[in-house]
């Protein structure tokens, strides 16, 4: 017997980011990570024209800036990309351990690069590109229990595989497939208060829920644009009540479901001008101008490609929008229960 969520209340709060190369601003934002006090850690991917703009920018909810690492362009040339230590190509997802040092998973290197929360390269896990135990094909999505052993979604070898802090191997599941317990090209992770983890199963259109040995618990979702469909799913976080939220990427928009995979709301964007975007169109006011005479402007507001979605404890909901440069926050209250249900 579960106990049914009638409502759920997510609102709009407001959009942090701009398009920057350097500085205040996103390029390409594909995951938020909630550090303590306000802290925002945003992964930037860029694209391979400009790989400068590849980094972490860590800014507050407040769009505060405070500072950029790992950035992904080499000192050689400006459009380089730097497969040093350090640098970051293709990243993909952030996990912050108890004291807020960043494991950060990078697809193309197949490396997991560790830095401190000010930005200091500590180490990285060897590249184990391949398919055996403990080796790595495409990293995505990664997440901390709390022993602080880290899981990793390796989307290439279409499982998940879980390590100590240090990168030993401990446990594996998955193979290729649509079945219970199958994956096609899994991207996002998540994990809730009893140690369950979630899997954005990116191609299956679908999520799965697992305990933390790995056995298969429920599945949720089908393809197609409908009320509890996917079109890729990118990312999945679940909060303190296993209220469970999907980033539904090509139907962009943002799920919203119940502790058993039900259905509950949809929000498809409600963005506005950020602080930063203000600043900026304030330093050059004939924007603003052109702003007016835009035709069809009124679809900024929406999601855009949706990339992931971060929970944290004060039920802030983080969406980056790689395609906009931005990450649109809503918030969320305690749900209401409808009662038991068999």
């Amino acid at each position: 017997m579960t106990t049914e969520i009638s409502h759920i209340n997510v609102q709009y709060s407001k959009t942090i980011g701009r398009g920057e190369q350097f500085g205040p601003g996103f390029t390409y934002p594909i995951f938020v990570a909630r550090g303590k006090e306000g802290v925002m850690y945003v992964l930037c991917r860029s694209s391979e024209y400009r790989p400068e703009g590849t980094r972490v920018t860590v800014c507050t909810t407040d769009e505060e800036f405070i500072s950029t690492f790992a950035r992904g362009v080499a000192q050689q040339g400006p459009h380089e990309y730097n497969f040093e230590d350090g640098s970051l190509v293709w990243p993909t997802c952030i996990a912050l351990d108890s004291q807020e040092n960043l494991f950060i998973s990078d697809e193309w290197l197949n490396r997991i690069s560790q830095f401190s929360k000010d930005g200091d390269y500590l180490g990285k896990w060897e590249e184990r590109p391949g398919s055996g135990d403990g080796e790595l094909d495409r990293p995505s999505g990664m997440v901390f229990d709390a022993d602080e052993n880290l899981y990793i979604v390796d989307s290439g070898n279409n499982r998940v595989q879980k390590f100590t802090k240090d990168g030993k191997f401990l446990s594996k599941w998955g193979t290729a497939g649509s079945g219970d317990g199958e994956f096609d090209m899994p991207w996002g992770i998540a994990i809730d208060s009893h140690g369950d983890i979630y899997i954005a199963d990116w191609r299956n259109d679908r999520i799965q829920k697992f305990s933390p040995d790995g056995q298969f618990l429920m599945k949720f979702g089908s393809s197609g644009s409908g009320e509890g469909q996917f079109d890729r799913p990118t990312g999945v976080a679940v909060d303190k009540h296993g209220v469970i939220y999907v980033a539904d990427w090509l139907n962009n928009r943002l799920q919203v479901f119940d502790p058993d995979g039900n259905f509950v709301a949809v929000k498809t964007g409600e963005a506005t001008v950020s602080k930063w975007g203000k600043d900026k169109l304030d330093a050059n006011p004939e924007m603003w101008g052109e702003r007016e005479r835009a035709q069809g402007l009124e679809r900024e507001k929406d999601f855009w490609g949706p990339t992931g979605v971060t929970v944290d404890d004060d039920g802030m909901i983080f969406v980056p929008e790689s395609a906009r440069n931005r990450i649109q926050v809503y918030t969320t209250q305690s749900p209401t229960f409808a009662g038991p249900r068999l």
